[in-house]
């Protein structure tokens, strides 16, 4: 009697519009599905044509170019014998929609759309699709299926031995998900192709949510994800999983510079039934909310054997959660090897300053190149080509990771006449601890060169405000230095190659938290500009525990000297030879503070009024309420009349559900009343 079924999903490091790039992935992973014993394969969202494609889900060359893919998979050999499920992408029935094609051999035998929308982070509007129509295939594939027409929308696959129903990405989280009707009217197995993005903290609500649906309905439960970076600011996490009744019985990696990978389980369906029986008797239910039964298609096709009582099943494991500080670690590691194999480049630049911040950044590298030269002494093959490319050695082969990171990883130090000592050693003790091919550049000629042109012109020469400046003066004196920064940063990630005699540039790295970000504590167009930015979507305090972190996992002591020391951007003269600006005292607020501010305003949607009422009871044993509302209003004022900087923000590694960046994820204006006249006033009242 055949009862055992082995199934396999699967994440993918798929790219936007990377057709042949994605098929090849997809047919990779059907070969080592079948490999492991699997027939039935389930694969990632949009994986034919990459989730990240946004606006060019309205063309029609990519809904031409996803057929075409299809057929490419419907005709190989790899996908005999085996039910594939594959993000097909947006197709036409009534308005576009997102969907899942499940095949067999050369037959198509469903199309599932998703069901549920979800705009939210990304703008791509899914469609609300609750019945069963006939979708006529384009000419392509009918003559090699021979069907003209396939099942379309809200149905569930019954094989000869089970009953295979899809929910896509979202609607696992939605209070109404598909899965809850599919298992009371017998559905057995339950699957969710997802694009689930990183950030911290949060891989916990997607296992508590498969572990749920199959605790309260039984069943079996495959999640397969995207991986990597695909185009975007946005980490894809993996993670795939399979769970049973309540338990995970296989997990896939979270972090991870390979391609592909593929986790199966060999699970009994008898163990879904009996479950089912003792516990939640999904077949009883009152007839006023008796289920619409889902609509089947039947499948000739057998997921289990006929002689497998001794085929063993997989058992329960322990999920192994990183912590946050793993987390930083590898997420913008990944996202900025994919960013820079895929970009072209031959390396990084970075300009450090011997502060937190761009450490962190530094310490990110460091962090890719170890995961790397892990993967080439496990045999990676793609990893080692890629590397390959990337230094422009066909014959390199990375041992050790300061070595490969001397190769890809530039550093300067752009000191000037209010720099300290402390803060250039700290950089060049850094450099030299992760690798980096490090330099030390002033600025202070640029900086008199460009105030030259100035006085030129005007017949003045501003002056910094304890030499008896105004503050305009003060500020802008402040931004020159800034702003040749990033002009220099520019030229050395053209040409610094090119005069030691090798080929290729370098991407520029930013590194500005998600707390200056927010309040718009940086120079506009300074070296906060670069071409990426790996801890925009991370905040001080976070990036404070990750260098910790460091300083054990990576043994870069060096870090000890640059956590000890005050954030400072030392952009003004230095007193009796110390440090006379800090940045917390600028901003008038901690970073602690700022990160508390910055989930108020975005997640929890507080204007100054609300945020004013929660912190006064958050604050109560360490603030006034006449302090808080001066924080409060402070706070507002930096935001909204720095908000036309968020319009210019490096694209960032998203870590963040506060995230400032106006783009993607902060639809708010960028011109304000900065006076806030109303708001304020009704917390004076308050207070």
């Amino acid at each position: 009697m055949g009862r055992k079924v082995t199934l396999a999903t699967c994440s993918l490091n798929q790219w936007a519009l990377d057709f042949e790039g994605n098929m090849n992935r997809i047919l990779k992973s059907i070969e080592i599905a079948k490999s492991q014993g699997a027939k039935y394969r389930l694969g990632p969202e949009l994986e034919i044509s990459g989730y990240g494609c946004a606006d060019h889900f309205y063309e029609s060359d990519t809904l031409l170019h996803s057929f075409q893919v299809l057929k490419k998979l419907l005709e190989s050999p790899v996908t005999e014998d085996i039910i594939c499920d594959v993000g097909i992408g947006i197709i036409e029935v009534g308005g576009r929609k997102q969907a899942f094609c499940a095949f067999l051999h050369l037959e198509i035998v469903a199309v599932t759309p998703e069901l549920l929308l979800n705009f939210l982070k990304f703008f791509f509007l899914h469609y609300f699709f609750r019945k069963v129509e006939e979708f006529f295939l384009p000419r392509m594939i009918q003559e090699i299926t021979g069907q003209e027409t396939v099942p379309f929308g809200d149905c569930v696959l019954s094989t000869k031995d089970t009953c295979i129903g899809t929910e896509i990405c979202a609607e696992l989280w939605s209070s109404k998900s598909p899965h809850i009707q599919m298992s009371q009217d017998g559905v057995e197995i339950f699957t969710n192709s997802s694009a689930s993005h990183h950030e911290l903290r949060k891989a916990d609500l997607r296992v508590n949510l498969i572990k749920s649906a199959t605790t309260k309905s039984g069943g079996i439960y495959l999640y397969a994800n995207q991986k990597g970076c695909d185009g975007d600011r946005v980490y894809y996490d993996g993670c795939a999983m399979v769970a049973i009744n309540g338990d995970i019985v296989a997990q896939g990696v979270q972090f991870s510079v390979s391609d592909v990978e593929v986790i199966s389980a060999t699970l009994d369906l008898e163990d879904v039934r009996s479950y089912r029986g003792q516990v939640n008797h999904p077949y009883l239910s009152f007839k006023e909310t008796e289920p619409k039964p889902c609509y089947r298609v039947k499948v000739n096709f057998s997921l289990s054997d006929g002689d497998d009582a001794c085929l063993p099943v997989h058992q329960p494991v322990e999920w192994r959660y990183h912590t946050p500080e793993e987390e930083i670690s590898l997420g913008p590691a990944c996202w900025l090897w994919d960013y820079l194999r895929r970009s072209g480049q031959a390396g990084f630049l970075l300009p450090l300053s011997g502060g937190v911040d761009s450490a962190s950044t530094a310490c990110m590298v460091h962090s890719l190149c170890v995961l790397l030269c892990r993967a080439v002494e496990d045999g990676n093959s793609q990893v080692l080509e890629d590397v390959r490319r990337v230094v422009g050695d066909s014959a390199y082969c990375p041992k050790q990771p300061r070595e490969l990171c001397s190769r890809i990883f530039t550093t300067c130090y752009m000191g000037s006449e209010n720099s300290t000592e402390d803060t250039r050693k700290r950089a060049k003790d850094l450099a030299s601890e992760v690798g980096s091919t490090h330099m030390n550049i002033n600025i202070d000629l640029a900086v008199k060169g460009i105030l030259g042109i100035f006085s030129a012109v005007t017949g003045k020469w501003p002056e910094f405000r304890v030499n008896g400046g105004s503050q305009r003066e003060n500020l802008a004196l402040q931004n020159v230095q800034a702003r040749v920064r990033m002009v220099l940063a520019y030229l050395f990630a053209q040409l610094s190659l090119w005069s030691r005699g090798k080929p290729g540039g370098l991407l520029v790295l930013g590194s500005a938290n998600v707390d200056e970000s927010l309040t718009g504590y940086f120079t506009k167009y300074d070296c906060s500009s670069a071409d990426i930015n790996p801890i925009g979507g991370i905040s001080k305090t976070d990036l404070k525990n990750f260098l910790l972190y460091c300083v054990d996992h990576f043994q870069l002591t060096s870090l000890k000297g640059i956590l000890a020391a005050p954030p400072t951007a030392e952009l003004e003269p230095l007193k009796d030879g110390e440090i006379s600006q800090t940045d917390e005292a600028d901003m008038k607020m901690t970073y602690s503070e700022l990160s508390v501010m910055g989930r108020l305003r975005k997640i929890s949607m507080c204007g100054p009024f609300s945020m004013f009422c929660k912190l006064i009871h958050l604050w109560r044993d360490l603030l006034s309420p006449v302090e808080v509302a001066q924080k409060v209003k402070h706070f507002f004022w930096m935001y909204s009349v720095n908000r036309h900087k968020m319009t210019t923000l490096t694209p960032a590694y998203h870590a963040e559900s506060y995230s400032p960046d106006d783009n993607r994820f902060d639809l708010r204006p960028f011109l304000y009343n900065t006076r806030w006249s109303w708001q304020f006033r009704c917390i004076d009242n308050q207070v």
